[in-house]
């Protein structure tokens, strides 16, 4: 199970990643292509990139629902919990554990419904004429503007990603059951980069330049400069 550990951010690393490439790509198009260059115009104009917006709209879409499952991993869903947190801790245990799991019933009864949608919307039809059965009156469902993709293509974000949801909803509700703790987000934090640590020899107020910390110079309890020695003062 350790693939899905990371799965949603990789489906939203390539997702965000792919949109950005396509978008940039597109715009750069439509600008070059209104400049009165030889050849290079022409060529620009036989492109087209009227499915760009249609795309993106669609990986973003996938990319939301993903997203809401690598909440629920993360905690990074909000979460009103004021008055569950002044319970005693069995009593709190309880209504956190009744909470994923009427969340984990919400995503999978959305997910069936999804899922009934989908295969009713076109994926019928496209199983059984992959598997070489005769589809008789099962309607072959609509497709897209510009890409002329079946809808069910792109409706199939809502089981996939809602049914990922629902699991992580158990999963985080057996980790409290085993560990008493739920996945908290610092929002602060970015992933891949650790705080630096100063070391304890440097001094972030002691800046000449306000730029760069200069090390201490620590004295002894002896030297006569420092620590009150200097005559006339109390040691």
């Amino acid at each position: 199970m350790k693939f899905l550990d990371h799965l949603e951010e990789w489906i939203i690393t390539f997702l965000i990643g792919a949109a950005t490439l396509i978008i940039f790509v597109a715009v750069i198009h439509r600008y070059a292509s209104g400049y009165d260059i030889p050849v290079v115009q022409d060529w620009l104009l036989s492109l087209n990139f009227g499915w760009a917006q249609e795309l993106c709209i669609i990986m973003f879409v996938w990319m939301a629902k993903f997203g809401a499952a690598y909440g629920v991993r993360t905690g990074i869903h909000v979460g009103v919990d004021v008055l569950i947190n002044r319970l005693d801790d069995k009593l709190r245990a309880k209504f956190i554990v009744f909470g994923l799991l009427s969340g984990a019933l919400f995503t999978g009864i959305v997910a069936t419904l999804g899922a009934t949608f989908v295969w009713d919307n076109g994926a019928h039809y496209a199983f059984l004429s992959l598997t070489g059965i005769p589809p008789g009156d099962i309607p072959e469902g609509p497709t897209t503007p510009d890409l002329e993709w079946p809808t069910w293509m792109v409706y199939s974000a809502i089981p996939l990603g809602t049914s990922l949801m629902c699991f992580r909803f158990l999963q985080v509700m057996v980790v409290f059951l085993k560990t008493n703790e739920l996945p908290h987000h610092d929002h602060g934090h970015v992933d891949g980069l650790d705080a630096e640590l100063l070391p304890l020899e440097v001094d972030v107020y002691a800046m000449d330049d306000n730029l760069h910390p200069h090390e201490l110079e620590h004295k002894k309890l002896g030297d006569g400069s420092r620590h009150g020695n200097e005559e006339g003062q109390p040691k």
